[in-house]
């Protein structure tokens, strides 16, 4: 099919600002000569089955028109057959809440994004999959167990429609709460597991989670590595006056904190926990993680 794209379109991402805003990013693109195709999807999901099905076909170069979800269902659905097929390319639309890839390469948003697919700019990218008791997942940004993913999930039983203000209730509820867990995990098959209680663990594959948060500042998405970051336990007020850091990529010059770089991580959970991947809140049995090297091409 050539450079022919689909366009995977979550109209309700960024708080329903993509399925106004969409239509227009797509006529521009369609303006410099790109021939695009688009699907709109109607619920959670659906993206996963829509893009497996296009790949299928014979599509190869696709596009995440909403926020990190959206991209993620999109990289769900191209592998593991990607992994052996032939390599895809995914290029950005960043119109929901998150789009935290994308912001590894541009603040420029669309308009970087419009450029890169008019000139045929593109930068091969790893892929990480995480294994779990019921399956597996792939993803671009990050996984994250502890604090991070408590207060997501908190966030979206009991404050999800006040939206980011949502997210701050979230976090001003689990420090009031606060524990600290233990999530028994070991890097590049070292001998010892790691059993230590922790604040929050991440398993980068992108700098930004969130949109905003600087996760993982040290962490390349085209270096064929995984940038672990642990922060220990850490009281209350510290947390609290700590957070501004968070945004800033500065925590991990704390006290607390340690990174390192991984090519397959390994769990030894007892039964699942609260996982935030790429923005969306799951309850997995982890059981392994590793990253495929340059599994797929970016639009940057």
């Amino acid at each position: 099919m050539g450079e022919r794209f689909l366009a995977i379109v979550n109209p309700a991402a960024g708080g329903g600002r993509c399925g106004e805003l969409a239509d227009a990013a797509l006529a521009r693109l369609r303006g410099v000569g790109l021939d695009v195709e688009t699907k709109r999807t109607t619920q959670p999901g659906e993206a996963i089955a829509i893009v497996r099905e296009a790949y299928k076909q014979g599509f190869r170069n696709f596009l995440a028109a909403g926020g990190d979800g959206t991209s993620c269902e999109i990289v769900n659905g191209l592998f593991p057959e990607a992994a052996t097929g032939g390599r895809p390319t995914l290029g950005f639309l960043p119109l929901g809440t998150g789009n935290s890839f994308l912001k590894d390469f541009t603040n420029n948003g669309i308009e970087h994004t419009i450029e890169a697919l008019q000139y045929g700019h593109r930068r091969a990218a790893d892929v990480l999959r995480l294994r779990h008791a019921e399956g597996e997942i792939f993803f671009l940004n990050l996984v994250s167990l502890g604090f991070p993913a408590d207060v997501g999930e908190l966030t979206n039983r009991r404050f999800k429609r006040w939206g980011e203000l949502g997210y701050v209730l979230g976090v001003f509820t689990k420090l009031a709460t606060l524990r600290h867990g233990a999530f028994p995990h070991r890097l590049n098959s070292e001998s010892e597991w790691d059993r230590r209680p922790v604040l929050f663990l991440t398993f980068s594959n992108s700098k930004f989670t969130g949109g905003k948060m600087m996760i993982a500042p040290k962490a390349d998405a085209t270096d064929g590595l995984i940038e672990y970051v642990r922060w220990s336990p850490i009281g209350r007020l510290g947390l609290l006056w700590n957070l501004p850091s968070l945004f800033t990529g500065t925590h991990i010059e704390h006290p607390l904190a340690s990174r390192k770089e991984a090519t397959r991580v390994e769990f030894d959970l007892e039964a699942p926990v609260n996982v935030l991947v790429d923005g969306e809140i799951l309850h997995l049995k982890c059981r392994s993680l590793e990253i495929l090297p340059a599994a797929l091409d970016v639009a940057v």
